[in-house]
């Protein structure tokens, strides 16, 4: 999972940083300016975004980001505690509050379960569609009582699809989320493993769940993509 901290302190971003490292890959942006650029132009599971900072406060940047229809789930870092700062929060579209100083313990539950419910993780970290069950922490696949084989980025992708289901994920989101920008290779390979995960699912006829939207990208849909 990737994780985006947007805070001008670095001394505190750098604390969260190694406390979030556990459960994320974590990038850091020290403006609001540069936090709405990052989270415009990436994909994040979470970000966890200041108030008070330089060229453009954290209300503004939350605004803009649910403004350009950006729903990456958001937790508000502020000194502020009042009401009427939460509820401005809120209203822009956050999804948690936590108030400085805080205690690292309540920052990793605050992360987990802000992410457990925008994505739809249980507590045991299973995702569920039909009869195919995703252990997410020991990364197994199972289609009824049989296992499925997918291996490294197979699983990954279909970890994605699934819970983004009944929604287009573009071939750009999938490359970014699941081999970052940073990658060697390019947004092609996106195909390569989109048709060996088809393959790995055929036999269990899943491979017509996963719609394919030339040009653009790809939606695990309820319903089965019929042919001709």
């Amino acid at each position: 999972m990737k994780l985006l901290i947007i805070e001008d302190d670095r001394n505190l971003s750098a604390t969260i940083r190694e406390t979030a490292e556990e459960l994320f890959t974590v990038e850091q942006a020290f403006d609001g300016e540069e936090g709405l650029f990052q989270a415009e132009q990436n994909i994040y599971d979470c970000i966890l975004l200041d108030i008070m900072l330089p060229y453009m406060n954290g209300y503004e940047v939350l605004k803009r980001l649910r403004e350009s229809k950006i729903q990456t789930p958001v937790i508000i870092l502020t000194a502020k505690d009042g009401i009427d700062d939460k509820l401005h929060g809120f209203r822009e579209g956050a999804d948690d509050y936590i108030v400085k100083p805080f205690h690292r313990e309540e920052l990793i539950f605050r992360l987990k379960a802000v992410v457990r419910r925008s994505s739809g993780r249980s507590e045991d970290e299973v995702a569920v569609f039909h009869e195919l069950t995703l252990d997410l922490k020991n990364r197994t696949a199972r289609i009824g009582d049989t296992a499925v084989v997918l291996n490294g980025r197979q699983f990954d992708l279909m970890e994605y699809l699934l819970l983004n289901k009944n929604s287009i994920v573009t071939k750009e989101q999938i490359f970014d989320r699941i081999w970052g920008f940073d990658s060697e290779t390019t947004v092609a390979i996106v195909e390569v493993y989109a048709s060996k995960l088809r393959k790995s699912l055929k036999p269990f006829h899943y491979d017509r769940f996963i719609k394919t939207f030339r040009g653009l990208g790809y939606m695990l849909s309820d319903e089965e993509e019929q042919d001709g």
